[in-house]
């Protein structure tokens, strides 16, 4: 999911070598079982529900394109294009819940070229489908809540998620301004997140990544040029938009972007009922890694039409953990035979109502303020 602007990265590793988790055979055994069910109970559903995805494919990109061109046909109504490109932001980030995260993962269509096809909508809204695709896989997926080695969590120094690191200076009073900080998630992700990624020798992303093609950096860049000029430019230049209602408009429309996506993301990982696990010397995990995402990951309860067919169940996360070859459309199902599996096997499987969820979320901030980890070793 995305936490750069919030995290302060303090872990510096002198090893380059990738994580490597507990190696357990009775876990490995519990897997390939909770697998079986799982392939059995999909098998078994007749009807192919990733059409449904497909089909959102093609509308939410247009819902995007409409609510453009109905602002600028209305430009002589400032609270009718201000109003527009808040729905937008609405719209981006359920392309990217419904869209873009699974096309990363190539469970839209059998083709992986549409699947790039639908990712590269990324490029399209002010992000970079190229690098978002590695920090995904290659990065989250492939260690959730480690620090220095998931992008989600990657530290930049106003707000402080890693419980054992010592906060400092303005980290002391996070949970007193959060709110201000969170708004302005996807500006950091469009004007600095990227380019840092793409520039920056120090970034987590280039122990995954290695050497990112010259390319992908000139994409990148015209990208990110096109983005501004017909969010920007093209309503000033040819629809006689003045340049603050340009502005506040876009401005306007990111924040309800970060506000939406992050209400949905972040009661998915940094709560303090998660772990943050340590890399011990030898860059060793202490969970195997069907534990491994059992600890960092938990569900939310909600489970209805708007969450399954909107928000791309997000609510089902440790199934994507698990399973991420399966589409969002048969998590309802996974979820179950992951649930009675886990009770049965004694897995920490966790499920929390948003609402508690996003307390947890604040909780974490707190605890990490008054450096809880280190009052609680002592």
């Amino acid at each position: 999911m995305v936490f750069n602007i919030i995290f302060n990265y303090h872990t510096k590793l002198n090893i380059m070598e990738k994580p490597v988790y507990l190696k357990d055979s009775n876990d490995a055994k519990l897997f390939n079982e909770l697998r079986k069910k799982v392939n059995q109970r999909v098998e078994a559903i007749p009807e192919n529900r990733d059409i449904y995805i497909q089909i959102k494919a093609v509308i939410l990109p247009l819902l995007y394109v409409g609510l453009y061109v109905f602002a600028l046909f209305n430009a002589g109504k400032p609270w009718i294009y201000i109003l527009s490109f808040v729905l937008m932001g609405i719209s981006l980030v359920l392309i990217y819940l419904n869209l873009i995260h699974e096309a990363a993962h190539n469970n839209i269509f059998k083709s992986k070229k549409m699947n790039g096809m639908v990712l590269q909508i990324f490029d399209f809204v002010g992000a970079n489908s190229y690098i978002w695709k590695k920090r995904h896989i290659a990065s989250h997926h492939a260690y959730p809540n480690v620090d220095g080695w998931d992008t989600d969590i990657e530290q930049s120094g106003l707000l402080l998620i890693i419980p054992w690191i010592k906060a400092k200076g303005i980290q002391r009073y996070q949970h007193r301004f959060f709110f201000l900080v969170y708004p302005l998630y996807l500006f950091n992700w469009m004007f600095i997140r990227d380019f840092r990624d793409f520039f920056d020798n120090n970034r987590v992303i280039l122990k995954t990544q290695g050497a990112i093609p010259m390319k992908e950096k000139i994409k990148m860049v015209a990208y990110k040029l096109f983005y501004f000029f017909y969010q920007i430019a093209v309503p000033v230049l040819f629809f006689k938009v003045s340049i603050s209602l340009a502005l506040g408009a876009w401005f306007l429309q990111v924040i309800a972007a970060s506000i939406f996506a992050l209400f949905v993301l972040l009661p998915l990982h940094p709560l303090p009922d998660n772990a943050f696990p340590k890399l011990d010397e030898k860059n060793g995990l202490p969970f195997s890694w069907l534990n491994h995402q059992f600890e960092v990951t938990n569900d939310l309860k909600e489970n209805n039409w708007f969450v399954r067919n909107v928000l791309g169940n997000f609510n089902f996360h440790v199934a994507h953990h698990l399973f991420p070859n399966y589409s969002y459309a048969y998590y309802n199902e996974i979820t179950e035979e992951i649930a009675s599996f886990a009770k049965e096997h004694g897995l920490a499987y966790k499920r929390f109502p948003i609402t508690t969820a996003l307390g947890k979320h604040v909780d974490l901030l707190k605890q990490n303020a008054n450096n809880a980890y280190f009052i609680l070793e002592e």
